[in-house]
């Protein structure tokens, strides 16, 4: 399950041809752009909005009740973030271009679509239209890594494919088509966004470790990495079986063990200077976490909401905002450097994970006002984010080459 790291920043071209002039714009010229500003706003927003529901604070018509909150994150926010990412560095594995002007601009305007109806009009509308993005978007995919004989990064497509079977399970769950709990598709999205991460994290993390902190050495272990990837997958798909916590806990216990030695082969400690660095060792390290929650969820110690929040708040949130903030400093010209506003971030959305833990694990008067903590650390991380990075995005790059 070997994958060509995405480089620092892409050589490659691509050709507006004559296209108007909206899709030549520097936005719409390659996909981490509109998807990772989006998506930081939608972030943005989304958790308040879930937070004042769960109040009681907001009248009826939006429906924004857990279902809609579990779907979002994971269906809505994260994948966004996928896509955005695999057209970026699928064009430079391949050196083929990735969808980008018009066709990005559709493909945008349907990830809109999907987040409006799943707003306003659940059920089949929102189905059918939030459903296809998915499989629209890993198309494109598909075809550049088949057409550049890139076959060992297909099983990135075969992920992608898995995570519309879950959404469209989610969707047959919510309209009364399948006797099936709305937690198991999102849950088993979520552990595919986790296999994603620990595939790329275990190529990515050491080479930038390597170039980015002096006098760091870190291993980068293929044979580890892959076992780590084969415990996650046992261990989730015997908790989604509902399988025996004699099973279920030693494989969630080996998971966990198995990306913490990776971890640690990869020196974190040599990047505790560098911003753009320790996050990513960081979040990395929720991996780690969530699977020993999991385990312990599983013997019933713990609820299973402290485990699946550490996987996406402390891992997934993690990991999302430090490779948002490194491939757009990288992706439009300008130096791999983190400063203050990016610190900020990483530490926002830790402190975030923190008190999402706590609130799952605590006592239940706390609950409450660990729950706002949470929202608010995520709300201005990702706000931060968006303010920041916003112009990079929107402009073209400062060194003048396409992408």
């Amino acid at each position: 399950m070997a994958i060509t790291p995405i480089s620092e920043p892409s050589s490659s071209s691509t050709t507006a041809g004559a296209a108007p002039w909206h899709a030549r714009h520097a936005v719409w010229q390659l996909g981490f752009r509109p998807f990772y500003l989006l998506a930081a706003l939608f972030a943005a927003v989304s958790i308040p909005l879930w937070l004042a529901s769960y109040a009681g604070l907001l009248p009826g018509g939006l429906h924004l009740g857990l279902g809609w909150h579990m779907h979002e994150m994971v269906f809505g926010f994260a994948l966004a973030v996928v896509v955005g990412f695999l057209y970026t560095a699928g064009r430079n594995w391949t050196g083929l271009p990735t969808p980008h002007g018009a066709r990005l601009m559709a493909l945008v305007a349907l990830w809109l679509a999907g987040r409006i109806a799943m707003l306003c009009s659940p059920g089949l509308v929102a189905a059918l239209v939030e459903w296809l993005f998915l499989p629209l978007a890993a198309w494109p995919l598909y075809q550049v890594l088949r057409r550049s004989g890139n076959t060992r990064n297909l099983f990135l497509v075969g992920l992608l494919a898995l995570l519309a079977l879950a959404n469209g399970l989610f969707h047959a769950a919510v309209l009364g088509a399948l006797p099936l709990s709305l937690f198991v598709p999102v849950q088993a999205a979520i552990f595919i966004i986790v296999l994603i991460e620990s595939v790329i994290g275990a190529r990515v993390i050491p080479m930038f470790t390597r170039n980015g902190a002096p006098g760091s050495t870190p291993v980068a272990s293929p044979k580890r990495a892959l076992v780590a990837v084969a415990c996650m997958a046992a261990a989730a798909i015997a908790w989604l079986a509902g399988a025996p916590a004699w099973l279920t806990a030693p494989l969630a216990l080996a998971a966990s063990g198995v990306s913490l030695a990776n971890l640690l082969a990869w020196q974190p400690q040599r990047t505790l200077r560098v911003p753009l660095l320790w996050i990513l060792h960081l979040s990395y390290a929720w991996i780690g976490v969530g699977f020993a929650l999991l385990a312990l969820a599983s013997l019933g110690l713990l609820p299973a909401s402290a485990a699946f929040h550490a996987l996406t708040v402390g891992s997934m949130a993690g990991l999302i905002i430090g490779m948002m903030t490194r491939t757009t400093l990288g992706h439009t010209g300008r130096p791999l450097t983190g400063g203050r506003a990016e610190a900020a971030m990483y530490w926002l959305i830790q402190l975030g994970a923190l008190a999402r833990l706590l609130a799952a694990v605590g006592p239940a008067a706390l609950a409450m006002p660990l729950l706002l903590i949470a929202g608010a650390c995520w709300s201005l991380a990702f706000g931060l984010f968006a303010c920041v990075y916003a112009p990079y995005l929107w402009r073209v790059r400062v060194d003048g080459r396409e992408g």
